[in-house]
C-alpha cells in the first residue's frame, strides 16, 4: 500500500510495470546469498540486506541508470548505501547485475584482500560510489552529490530544458532508521530542502529495529513529518499495511517513479519493512540485525523461499541470466545519452575541452599566475590572504567553489562577485544568487558540511571548499577522517587558528586541534607564516588532486616578511616543501634550530634576532605542513634539520604532543597544554610565554642540554676506548 502526505504525483500506471516470477526467484536469491555470505564469514548484518532485497532489485533493474561495464560512466545516476553496515544489499545487486563480482567474492565477505569488506569502500569495489559506515555520512555524502550535480551542469550545459543535459541525472540513497537517528541527517536533509533539490531520492528502510531491538526504546518522532516541514517530497509504502506482510513491489516502483518525477524538491520514500523477512524465527528483531542467523535458522529461511535448505549460495542459471540482462537496458540508456552527449560536445567545444580537464583532475596551464603577492611592510591575517587568494582564482578555476558554515565574512570564504548557489527565492540582499551559483551557504551544519564537501568531491565535475573555525574542526572530523580515507581532493579553510583569536575565550581557542588533525593518515594541515606562504599552500594545496587538506589561518594580522635578496629571509616558495630555512644563522653553522609554524614564525625570528646578538648562531625553520615535509627525500630533510644539531626548540600556540618528535631529548618545546582566556591575542601570547624572549631562553637552554649530552656522550666513548674501562661502562 502506497501513500503520500500530499497530492501525489501522476505515477506511472500499474499496467506498465511487469514484475516475473524469474523477479521474485532473483530477489529470493539475493536474500539466500546474504544469509550465506553471512553464515560463512561467522559475522556480520544479514537482517535488512534480506528486507530490502526487492527495493534495491528493482532500482537496479527498473530505475537506476548506470552500466555494470562501465561503473565510472559520467552518465550513470549515483547510488549511496548509507546504511553502510547492510553492504550486502549493494553487493549482492553488482554481483546480479554484473559489476565484475562472482560468487567468490560473496564467499568471501569480511575477509583479507577480498572485494566484499565489511563496509563497502570508495576505490576498492566497482559500483561503490563512496565509503559509508559511520551512519548518516552516506546520506550526507548524497546531498553533496545532487548539489554538485547541479553545479556542474550550470558549468557546461546551463540553457538546457529540464532532463534534456547530458549532465541530468538522479542521486539515489538508501538510508535506515540510524542514519536518520545521527544528527548530521537533520542538518544535510534541512540543507536539501531549502537547497531544492529535485535530484535527491532517498529510500528510508523504516523496519523499527536497530542493535537494541524495537526503536521505540530510543526514538518516537514523525520522520515523514519532519522530512515534510523540512520542504521534501515524502511519501510513504507500508508492506505491513494490510495486516500481513506484502512486497508490493508495484507500489514501491510507483512511489520510487514518482520520486525521480518530482524535480522542485528532495524526495523521501519510506518504505515499511520486517528486518530478516521471511526467517521465521529470527524476523522483526535486533537479533539478526547484525548476528548470523545460525544453521538451523538458515535452513528453515532457505526452505520458507522454496530453495534448498542444504545448500549455500545457490545461483540458478536463469536466475542469473535474468538479472543480468540489465545490461541490455543499460546500453538503451547509454545510447540516448551518449548521442545528447556527442550533440553537447559538438555544439559547445569549448566547454566540453574545460569539462575533459576538470574530470581529469587538471589545473589549467599558468594558472598559479594569478595567485597574489603580497607586499612586505605590511600587516595581513592569514585568513584574509586566503580570501584575496580565492577571489583571484576565481576566473581560472571555475571548478573551485565553496563557502563557510555561516562564518563567510570571518572565514574569507566569498569570491567576490560570485552568486551564490541557492533558489532564486531565497536569495538575499547581502548574497544574491541562482541554482547554479558559486557560493555555497552551508548555514550553522559543521557537521553536514563535511559530509556535502566529500559528496562533491566524489560527484566529481568541480572541486569543493569549506570554511569554519578551527575549533569547530571537531564537529567535522567523521567527515575529515573519512576524506582522507578515500583519498578526495576537498579543501578545509580552518581560521581563527590559535588563542590568537583573543577575546571570544577558551570555548573558542583551539589548543589539541592542530595535532589531533595531523594524526588522521593522509590529511595535509597546513599553517602558513605569513600572507606568501599562505598564497604559496593554497597552490601547493590545489596540485595535490589526491588528498584532502586543512588550512588553518591566524585571525591576528601578521607581519609580511621581507624576503628580498639582501633581507636574509628565504622565499615564500619553501612552502610548498612543508618545511624549509626560512632565516639561516650567521656563518651558516647553526648552534640552535627553531622550528616554528604560522602566528608564531614572526616571534621566532625576533627570537633569532636576539640569540645571534647574544653570540648564539641560530636557524629559523618554518614547518607550514608537516605532512608535505615528510615526504621530502632524507637529505632535504636532514639538510633543514641536521640529526648532529640537536639544540632545537618548536614554537606553536597550541599542544606540543607531537613535536617532541622533532626537537628530540635535547629540544624544548613552547606551546600550550592547557585552555586559553578571554583576553585581547596581544595579553595571551605574552600571558603563556609566546614571546621572543622565552624562545630565545628556552634556545639557551636548548644549547646547554645539548652541551651537556655531548659531553656525556664523549666521557662514555673515552671509557669504552679505554681496555682497563671497558668493563666498567
Amino acid at each position: 500500500m502506497s501513500t503520500s502526505l500530499e497530492t501525489p504525483l501522476e505515477t506511472p500506471p500499474r499496467g506498465r510495470f511487469e514484475w516475473s516470477e524469474l523477479d521474485r526467484r532473483a530477489v529470493d536469491v539475493a536474500r539466500a546469498l546474504a544469509v550465506d555470505a553471512v553464515e560463512t564469514a561467522g559475522h556480520g548484518h544479514p537482517g535488512t540486506a534480506m528486507s530490502l532485497a526487492p527495493a534495491a532489485y528493482l532500482l537496479f533493474q527498473r530505475l537506476l541508470r548506470h552500466d555494470p561495464a562501465d561503473p565510472a560512466w559520467a552518465g550513470r545516476d549515483r547510488f549511496v548505501l548509507s546504511c553502510g553496515h547492510s553492504s550486502l544489499t549493494l553487493y549482492t545487486q553488482l554481483y546480479l547485475s554484473g559489476y565484475g563480482l562472482e560468487l567468490d567474492d560473496l564467499k568471501a565477505l569480511r575477509t583479507a584482500g577480498s572485494l566484499t569488506p565489511a563496509h563497502p569502500e570508495y576505490g576498492h569495489t566497482p559500483g561503490v560510489e563512496t565509503t559509508t559506515g559511520p551512519l548518516g555520512q552516506g546520506f550526507g555524502n548524497a546531498v553533496g552529490m545532487a548539489m554538485a550535480a547541479r553545479r556542474e551542469r550550470g558549468l557546461f550545459d546551463p540553457d538546457a530544458a529540464p532532463g534534456a543535459s547530458p549532465f541530468d541525472h538522479t542521486v539515489w540513497v538508501f538510508a535506515s532508521d540510524g542514519d536518520l537517528e545521527e544528527g548530521i541527517s537533520h542538518e544535510a536533509g534541512s540543507l536539501a530542502g531549502h537547497q531544492r533539490l529535485g535530484n535527491l531520492v532517498v529510500l528510508y528502510d523504516d523496519n523499527h529495529i536497530s542493535i537494541e531491538d524495537d526503536t521505540q526504546i530510543a526514538q518516537s518522532e514523525d520522520v515523514l513529518a519532519r522530512f515534510a516541514a523540512y520542504g521534501w517530497h515524502v511519501q510513504q509504502v507500508d508492506w505491513t499495511g494490510n495486516g500481513a506482510y506484502e512486497e508490493d513491489v508495484p507500489a514501491l516502483y510507483g512511489a520510487l517513479a514518482a520520486a525521480r518525477a518530482e524535480t522542485g524538491r528532495p524526495s523521501l520514500v519510506a518504505l515499511r519493512t520486517v528486518i530478516g523477512w521471511p526467517s521465521p524465527g529470527k524476523q522483526n528483531t535486533g537479533k539478526i540485525h547484525g548476528a548470523a542467523l545460525g544453521a538451523a535458522e538458515a535452513a528453515a529461511t532457505k526452505a520458507a523461499m522454496g530453495l534448498d535448505p542444504e545448500v549455500a549460495f545457490q545461483m540458478p542459471a536463469d536466475v542469473l541470466a535474468h538479472a543480468r540482462q540489465v545490461t541490455e537496458r543499460a546500453r538503451d540508456d547509454r545510447a540516448v545519452w551518449e548521442k545528447r552527449y556527442r550533440d553537447w560536445r559538438a555544439a559547445c567545444p569549448e566547454r566540453a575541452a574545460e569539462f575533459d580537464r576538470i574530470s581529469a583532475r587538471e589545473l589549467p596551464e599558468g594558472w598559479a599566475a594569478a595567485l597574489p603577492v603580497f607586499e612586505p611592510g605590511t600587516e595581513v591575517a592569514t585568513r584574509k590572504a586566503s580570501g584575496e587568494v580565492l577571489g583571484a582564482l576565481a576566473s581560472v578555476l571555475p571548478e573551485l567553489w565553496g563557502g563557510s558554515a555561516d562564518l563567510a565574512e570571518s572565514n574569507n570564504t566569498t569570491m567576490k562577485g560570485e552568486p551564490s548557489f541557492v533558489p532564486e527565492e531565497r536569495a538575499t540582499a547581502a548574497f544574491p544568487g541562482h541554482p547554479y551559483g558559486r557560493t555555497l551557504h552551508f548555514g550553522i551544519r559543521e557537521h553536514a558540511m563535511g559530509a556535502i564537501l566529500n559528496g562533491i568531491a566524489l560527484h566529481g565535475g568541480t572541486r569543493p571548499y569549506g570554511g569554519t573555525f578551527l575549533v569547530f574542526s571537531d564537529y567535522m572530523r567523521p567527515a575529515v577522517r573519512l576524506a582522507a580515507m578515500m583519498r578526495l581532493p576537498v579543501t578545509y579553510v580552518w581560521t581563527h587558528d590559535s588563542i590568537g583569536l583573543g577575546e571570544d575565550g577558551p570555548t573558542h581557542q583551539p589548543v589539541e586541534h592542530l595535532w589531533s588533525l595531523r594524526s588522521i593518515p593522509g590529511l595535509d594541515v597546513v599553517r602558513p607564516a605569513d600572507a606568501n606562504e599562505t598564497a604559496v599552500a593554497w597552490r601547493t594545496v590545489l596540485e595535490h588532486a589526491d588528498r584532502p587538506a586543512g588550512l588553518c589561518l591566524s585571525r591576528q594580522s601578521l607581519p609580511v616578511l621581507d624576503r628580498s635578496p639582501d633581507s636574509g629571509v628565504e622565499s615564500a616558495e619553501g612552502t610548498a616543501r612543508g618545511g624549509y630555512i626560512l632565516a639561516e644563522a650567521s656563518g651558516g653553522i647553526p648552534e640552535a634550530i627553531l622550528i616554528a609554524t604560522g602566528s608564531e614564525v614572526h616571534i621566532a625570528l625576533d627570537a633569532r634576532r636576539i640569540l645571534q646578538r647574544d653570540g648564539v648562531p641560530t636557524r629559523v625553520v618554518s614547518m607550514p605542513c608537516l605532512e608535505w615535509f615528510d615526504e621530502q627525500g632524507q637529505e632535504y630533510r636532514d639538510r633543514v634539520l641536521p640529526p648532529a644539531l640537536r639544540a632545537r626548540v618548536s614554537v606553536e600556540a597550541g599542544s606540543v604532543i607531537g613535536w617532541h618528535a622533532l626537537v628530540g631529548d635535547a629540544g624544548h618545546t613552547v606551546g600550550l597544554d592547557r585552555f586559553g582566556a578571554s583576553a585581547s591575542y596581544r595579553q595571551l601570547y605574552e600571558q603563556y610565554g609566546f614571546t621572543a624572549e622565552r624562545v630565545a631562553a628556552a634556545a639557551r637552554a636548548s644549547v646547554t642540554r645539548q652541551r651537556d649530552a655531548r659531553r656525556r656522550d664523549a666521557d662514555r666513548d673515552g671509557r669504552l676506548a679505554n681496555p682497563l674501562r671497558r668493563g666498567l661502562a
